[in-house]
């Protein structure tokens, strides 16, 4: 048994092996890009089982997708321990619901429902609400989302403005007068969808003991996976699961969250040791997947902020440098990304080994029509091709029928066409939320502007016609079968998976970060979210990373754009945005290089909606003791301006950084020799004051 014990344990790296040997939880392993997390935690669980500390039938392996539970399961049987529970949060929660629920309740379970659509739909004809597909499928989501974070119709309201949540033009109350009539349709109809699942099985285990006795004796030893992903639903059953005991190993990347919008919550990783006093914490630190160069970027992009998880240090060989292209607009950046890969496949990479990455799903029609141009096969990952998108085909039919009928005769075509679109939903400025309202508009958007591509290569000879006609050659040679093709996919889409050569595309401001995470009541984390997808495309490549960003949407249009702030840093001097040229110096935002607009920002050092990063407490002892000062120092009655003795601004770099000493003091921005003579004994004894 030693021996294959042994064995086992051999094939992997020391801080694997770490992880494999420590079978007693808590134990919280922060697993970067490529690392092999999968690999530790079946070793630890195959461990476990060869040595007589785990029954199989005792363990529960939890992730988030059916696909992870599967690859979970393979590996354990190829390890010797078939009989370990390897299922999705909703998998596992419904097997239990469908045992217990007669039991508990003596009726059956409620139906399944496999969409909220239908349901959502009869919800809104009783509001009188008229909402098309794409609304609906916003307002879905956003149940979702209210159903995983613990939120009520009743407060939601309240809470998300606060939480930048908003669907579409809706207001918070009529999203919450929504979500109350969904759940009174959905308990007329007899049915439950797959949050109910989470939720009824956590009331069961929590109202009767005898069912939660029954659920922690099957289970005694709980690994969880992604668990930078879990929401406080998914968290509060793993309470209910564990009730109480502490063996327990998670498995995370908080630089790999990309789903806060929909409810996850990487809190629960990063603050793991505070909830669990004996957790034993490791890091995954060496990447097998990237070369030594894709690392070095991936780790510079979230170097100095709040997004930085671990220091990945790469296995592999030195291969080629990371390419940083900027090109004069869209249609070019496709061409230049579509040339680089046909020079690929001829140096030998298979086109199923390279993918176009992208931040969402409209973008994928300029490299389609660029890929397809050249002969080159492609598959579209997570979403239909472009022209097969529902919204795409009913403009076409649309944009035909106006042709036929001669609509607009005597009109410039161009506005006959923006007319069409108008009448399905689209304006000139875009909507301020994401989801499929917006994908839907971004779609429209791309048929605008291929009109407006199309009328100015065609001049006096285009027509809605001979418009239609185009977008039907490009659709037919777009639908080209490609067993062995390149992927086009969101960041989304794309984690998880890993190829030899990756192309992140349309990195420049507005795009990555995407305009909405900047926009009237987003979350303040936003920005540092969009920093993480971008970190999970490019460490999706092996060999060959190339990121891009186009100047102009349109070939001919004025050329606005700047690459985006994540990458300024990385770019050679030559490509650095123009207003960082020359001997006129840009103040940019320390965290995300935005340029700083106002004084107090400059002095700052950040942009004003970046989270607070100051002691909150201390910075209002010194607001209190500015404010008494001031009366002080004042004449005739009348105190002297706060802003005299300090600005906020410079109470708020005292208050994050501290100072212990006068040196100190003397370099925080804003307080000079003076003001060190006025006032320095005083602030320091108000920063010693917290110690």
């Amino acid at each position: 048994m030693s021996e294959s014990i042994e064995r086992l344990l051999s094939a992997l790296d020391p801080e694997q092996r770490q992880v494999a040997e420590t079978l007693r939880g808590p134990v919280r392993v922060l697993a970067g890009a490529g690392t092999g997390k999968t690999r530790a935690i079946t070793h630890r669980i195959a461990h476990g089982v060869m040595t007589g500390v785990y029954a199989p039938t005792e363990v529960l392996a939890v992730t988030f997708t059916t696909r992870a539970a599967g690859e979970l399961r393979q590996r354990l049987r190829q390890l010797g321990a078939p009989g370990v529970q390897a299922r999705t949060f909703h998998s596992a929660a419904l097997r239990q619901l469908r045992y217990f629920w007669p039991h508990v309740h003596g009726t059956e379970l409620p139906t399944l429902t496999e969409s909220k659509i239908p349901m959502l739909a009869a919800a809104c004809r009783t509001l009188g609400l008229r909402a098309e597909q794409a609304l609906l499928r916003d307002l879905a989501s956003e149940i979702e989302w209210t159903k995983v974070s613990n939120v009520g119709a009743d407060d939601y309201p309240r809470i998300a403005p606060a939480k930048g949540r908003s669907v579409a033009d809706q207001t918070p109350e009529t999203i919450g007068r929504v979500i109350a009539a969904y759940e009174q349709v959905k308990r007329d109809q007899g049915r439950m969808d797959m949050e109910d699942v989470l939720l009824l099985t956590a009331g069961v285990l929590a109202s009767d003991e005898r069912v939660a006795a029954q659920v922690r004796r099957q289970y005694k030893w709980f690994v969880v996976d992604e668990f930078q992903d879990v929401s406080p639903l998914q968290s509060a059953l793993l309470d209910l699961w564990l009730g109480g005991r502490d063996e327990l190993c998670v498995v995370g990347d908080p630089a790999q969250t990309i789903y806060s919008f929909a409810g996850a919550d990487a809190t629960y990783l990063r603050d793991f040791p505070k909830r669990y006093a004996d957790t034993t914490s490791i890091e995954l630190v060496r990447n097998y997947r990237s070369t030594p160069e894709v690392v070095a970027t991936a780790n510079t992009l979230l170097s100095g902020t709040s997004s930085a998880g671990v220091d990945l240090r790469s296995q592999q060989k030195s291969g080629s440098a990371v390419r940083f292209v900027g090109e004069p607009d869209e249609v070019a950046e496709a061409r230049a990304v579509a040339d680089r890969i046909l020079r690929l496949q001829r140096a030998g990479t298979a086109y199923g080994e390279m993918a176009v990455l992208f931040r969402i799903n409209a973008q994928s029609e300029t490299f389609e029509d660029a890929l397809a141009d050249r002969g080159i096969p492609y598959i579209v990952r997570g979403a239909a091709r472009f022209f097969e998108r529902r919204e795409v085909l009913e403009a076409v039919t649309r944009l035909r029928g106006a042709a036929r009928s001669g609509e607009g005769d005597g009109s410039p075509w161009l506005e006959v066409v923006k007319g069409v679109l108008g009448g399905m939903g689209w304006t000139a400025e875009p909507p301020t939320s994401r989801g499929q309202v917006r994908d839907r508009w971004e779609s429209f958007q791309a048929l605008a502007d291929q009109a407006e591509e199309f009328a100015t290569e065609r001049g006096i000879e285009a027509s809605v016609t001979s418009f239609v006609e185009e977008l039907d050659r490009r659709a037919t040679e777009q639908h080209a079968p490609s067993a062995d093709g390149v992927t086009l996919a969101t960041f989304h889409a794309a984690k998880g998976l890993e190829w030899d050569a990756v192309f992140c595309c349309g990195v420049q401001d507005g795009t990555v970060p995407i305009v909405y995470a900047e926009q009237g009541g987003a979350r303040p984390d936003a920005v540092e979210e969009e920093r993480r997808l971008l970190y999970v495309g490019v460490t999706r490549a092996r060999r060959e990373l190339m990121v891009s960003w186009s100047a102009a949407r349109n070939p001919g249009q004025a050329p606005r754009r700047q690459p985006s702030r994540f990458i300024v840093p990385m770019l050679p001097a030559g490509q650095q945005p123009q207003q960082t040229r020359g001997r006129t110096k840009v103040a940019r935002c320390r965290d995300c290089l935005q340029p700083l607009s106002t004084a107090a920002e400059k002095k700052r050092g950040r942009c004003a909606h970046h989270p607070v990063r100051y002691d909150e407490a201390l910075f209002e002892r010194l607001k209190a003791w500015r404010l008494e000062t001031a009366r002080e120092a004042g004449e005739d009655g009348k105190p002297l301006p706060a802003y005299v003795v300090f600005t906020d601004a410079t109470l708020e770099l005292i208050a994050e950084h501290r100072p212990a000493s006068m040196a100190a003091l003397a370099k925080v921005n804003g307080v000079g020799p003076h003001k060190i003579e006025r006032y320095g004994e005083a602030v320091l004894a108000l920063v010693a004051e917290g110690d």
